[in-house]
């Protein structure tokens, strides 16, 4: 059994952070589970293009008010708490946060912790 609590893992190297957002891995690929979990802050006023070519991800958001744009079909979904989007399709798309978003996040397959984002806004593969 894992058991992790986030109040004492985003005091550690669990929490990775860019250009105006933060996430902390609670679950990675090294536990075996075969999918990664995080809580991910965005804060409000950013906008972020992202792409998993590599990964699928899903995600539902705890608090705050954003939207995500599909960038192939210009779709526009409004994000608000209780609502999950998922990256099925390697769906490259943008995402704006009016308002500080939480959000719950999982990846698959798991990424390890040490991924940066690439320039088209991907991570690379796993090895």
């Amino acid at each position: 059994m894992i058991v992790r609590d986030f109040n004492k893992e985003k005091n550690t190297d669990r929490k990775v952070a860019d250009q105006r957002w933060n996430s902390v891995r609670l679950l990675l690929a090294d536990d075996g589970m075969g999918f990664s979990f995080h809580i991910t802050t965005i804060e409000g006023g950013s906008e972020h293009t992202f792409h998993y070519k590599n990964h699928f991800e899903s995600v539902y958001c705890i608090s705050g008010e954003g939207s995500i744009e599909d960038l192939a079909t210009g779709e526009v979904h409004q994000i608000t708490p209780g609502v999950m989007y998922a990256l099925n399709l390697h769906d490259k798309h943008t995402l704006r946060a009016t308002s500080e978003l939480v959000l719950a996040c999982c990846f698959n397959p798991p990424v390890t912790g040490h991924e940066v984002h690439q320039a088209d806004g991907s991570y690379a593969a796993a090895d």
